[in-house]
């Protein structure tokens, strides 16, 4: 179902219309002159669904101006005037204006948003009337002006919560309206894409993924293949093999720094900050610089994997041997282990974390039984072994 939902505010102070008649510039040559935008908007988009949002002295009674004054009529303009229009109210104009338009109409009443609770009303109210997979477009222009940066979050929230497709976001903007008298009509579904990406940035620094950058690059402009490296190097570096990501990396990072894309170039320096552990000198660095990176997000598990391996890395390098050889790894080990203690705290932290069974040093339990003891631990671990 393809379904627009239009915001209403109390309009400008036009006795005669109650919003100011304008006329609307969707494309070349399209242009719609009307008082509502919204009905303009359904004209243009033809949805299957029209929500009409608004609060109890929003202008409701707007729609009806050409039907001429009968008591419903009055009665709803004079609760406008009052302030109290109510759902029941609503739901016998809304059947009369479904008539007229030849699409389903509903209204929902909120409230004016004046705190966190009453804007968390909003939320609710707006995924009461949706649905999984509806195609949404929303339209701000005739809101109360703190509302459009509620119904940015509202299409945020539809999107995730209620599995909602967010098509468009529209501004009919009166305010710019040029000297041949068109108002230009906005399309803002571009601060949809920033969030995008702003989540995208904090799902890394949760997780690690930056394959999650990969679609936003190819939406952005870059070639697929080349944005696809990004997922198979996120997949190696979450795999514990961090050569082969550091490949594809090496392989895709010319890209990401040269992308030239509207929303790529505005992110690039994060995600390009982010992914840079690749270029450190050596395979143990790349292991310390994973290891570190894991513990400041609290990942302890891969932490430790990573701590252990650039110890094991170093090791091998110290006696000259093949890093890929594992049993070369195994024997370098025992022989660092000798001389460094706290070695034996990390394996057992280690091991504890990836089988998990109980260690034989009642001291591990103890830390696998607080966040902030394990994490304590882990960091003077890394400040104990990987020193340079």
């Amino acid at each position: 179902m393809t379904t627009l939902i239009s915001f209403l505010g109390k309009g400008r102070a036009d006795a005669q219309s109650g919003y100011r008649a304008a006329s609307y510039k969707f494309d070349e040559g399209i242009i719609k002159t009307v008082n509502f935008f919204g009905l303009a908007l359904a004209e243009y988009l033809q949805p299957q669904r029209l929500i009409l949002v608004g609060t109890a002295g929003s202008m409701w009674d707007v729609f009806f101006e050409r039907e001429g004054a009968d008591d419903e009529t009055l009665a709803l303009m004079d609760a406008v005037e009052g302030q109290r229009v109510d759902a029941a109210m609503l739901e016998r104009h809304a059947k009369r204006l479904a008539s007229e338009l030849g699409l389903v109409v509903d209204c929902l009443l909120i409230p004016y948003a004046r705190d966190t609770a009453e804007q968390i009303a909003v939320l609710r109210g707006l995924a009461s009337k949706v649905t999984e997979n509806e195609c949404v477009s929303i339209d701000v222009t005739h809101s109360f002006r703190h509302l459009p940066m509620l119904a940015l979050v509202a299409a945020r929230y539809l999107a995730h919560v209620s599995k909602v497709k967010i098509e468009e976001l529209y501004y009919g903007a009166l305010e710019m309206t040029g000297a041949d008298g068109q108002t230009p009509v906005l399309r803002l579904s571009g601060l949809l894409k920033m969030l995008d990406w702003v989540e995208a940035l904090a799902t890394y620094d949760k997780d690690g993924d930056y394959g999650v950058f990969a679609p936003l690059l190819v939406d952005d402009g870059m070639e697929p293949g080349r944005a696809k490296l990004l997922v198979k190097a996120a997949f190696f570096e979450r795999t514990s093999n961090p050569v082969k990501a550091r490949e594809a990396l090496t392989t895709v990072f010319p890209s990401v720094e040269a992308h030239q894309g509207e929303l790529g170039g505005l992110f690039k320096g994060a995600l390009s900050k982010r992914i840079n552990w690749f270029r450190k000198p050596t395979r143990q660095d790349w292991e310390a610089s994973l290891a570190l990176a894991s513990l400041e997000r609290s990942d302890f598990l891969r932490a430790a994997q990573f701590m252990y391996e650039s110890i094991a890395t170093k090791a091998v390098y110290d006696t000259k041997g093949d890093c890929n050889n594992f049993d070369v790894r195994d024997e370098a080990m025992k022989a660092f282990r000798v001389g460094h203690k706290s070695l034996n705290k990390l394996t057992a932290l280690r091991n504890a974390m990836s089988h998990g069974l109980r260690s034989k040093d009642q001291r591990d339990d103890s830390a696998l039984k607080n966040r902030e003891e394990l994490a304590r631990q882990l960091h003077r671990l890394a400040d104990e072994l990987l020193k340079p």
